[in-house]
């Protein structure tokens, strides 16, 4: 049975876009007789808010997409991040590092899909790992994993490519994982079969495909689908004080409606839908 979900950050509003990826993790699953899930990604440190998870739940309420289970939060599931970088670190794969963001700007020589590629600067080196980040050593994960594939339901099949990445953290010094390790181990456990998502985390199913492989985890496939974008072709974000979904449903807008436009790609003015990888319908519900 197919299983999708959406996962949230309680860090700000939900807005249009939010309201999109929800509709259609929400139509895949029920259009394939599948289940929806709803999880909550609260371990960003002071920026998660949990007074917006109320907030998040009365909004997918007012857009009527319902979800199968009980709510899941990462913030319960800590156990299960460090467990898995113990085991990293066991197989050699994890190593301490230090630097700074300015020191990695000024020393990189190359940029990936996060930014500039971390040069590999305490790879090798006696770093204290009190209170350091933990890295992932790619090139020996790699030639330990040996070559990978992954689908996109929208893209085909992929050979995976985490080197673009560099050296990513999976643990992070201020935080219990990092995105990459939190969400590859999240939709595990969740029994998560098709992961749906923007296009712009395209890049990211690399290197979750490869920490599947290195913890023995189900393979998913994947659906990236385009993003909705303002006039001037950024992606809708909170921090640029995009509409939220809290103040349309409370000024009396019908959520439903607004669900029903988004699966017609009637958008208000000045947004459109950045296709990205396809261009295919893919509401089936």
């Amino acid at each position: 049975m197919i299983v999708t979900r959406f996962a949230p950050s309680p860090n700000g509003p939900l807005h249009l876009g939010h309201a999109y990826a929800a509709t259609v993790a929400h139509d895949l699953a029920r259009g394939r007789g599948g289940s929806f899930r709803l999880r909550i990604e609260d371990i960003d440190g002071a920026r998660s808010r949990s007074e917006l998870v109320d907030e998040f739940l009365a909004d997918m309420r007012w857009l009527g997409l319902d979800w199968d289970g009980e709510v899941a939060f990462q913030s319960a599931r800590l156990e299960s991040y460090a467990a898995a970088g113990e085991r990293l670190k066991a197989m050699g794969l994890l190593y301490p590092c230090r630097c700074t963001r300015a020191e990695i700007a000024e020393a990189a020589t190359a940029t990936g899909p996060d930014g500039p590629v971390y040069p590999g600067t305490c790879r090798g080196r006696n770093v204290d790992p009190d209170g350091a980040a933990w890295r992932l050593d790619v090139a020996a994960a790699v030639a330990l994993a040996g070559v990978l594939e992954w689908t996109d339901e929208l893209a085909g099949t992929q050979c995976a490519a985490p080197e673009i990445f560099g050296d990513v953290v999976l643990l992070r010094k201020d935080l219990p994982a990092s995105y990459h390790l939190a969400v590859t181990l999240d939709d595990a456990a969740d029994g998560i079969s098709l992961v749906t998502r923007g296009s712009d985390l395209f890049a990211a199913s690399h290197i979750h495909r490869l920490l599947q492989a290195l913890l023995d985890l189900p393979v998913p496939v994947w659906h990236h689908h385009g993003l909705l974008v303002e006039a001037d072709g950024r992606k809708l974000a909170k921090r640029r004080g995009s509409p939220t979904l809290a103040d349309r449903r409370q000024s009396g807008e019908d959520g439903k409606a607004l669900t029903e436009a988004l699966r017609a790609h009637r958008f208000p003015a000045g947004i459109s839908l950045a296709e990205g990888l396809h261009s295919e319908p893919w509401h089936t519900y």
